[in-house]
């Protein structure tokens, strides 16, 4: 293989390595902001569940 095929081919490299590294910084800032807006999300204050029977029978006299 002469040098220059050579060269070629380490840059291709180079490129698709770096390639994966930027899209690897972008896929964890992008899960650190879901985790988070999830944290956030799950700290706010929620109202109570209502009471779990209530509405599930109903009284009826004839």
């Amino acid at each position: 293989m002469d040098i220059a095929a050579l060269s070629v081919v380490m840059a291709n490299s180079q490129v698709r390595s770096d390639a994966s590294l930027a899209m690897m910084a972008n896929i964890k800032n992008l899960m650190n902001q879901q985790g988070n807006q999830l944290t956030e999300m799950l700290s706010q204050s929620v109202a109570d569940a209502p009471h779990p029977t209530l509405g599930k029978s109903v009284d009826i006299k004839l």
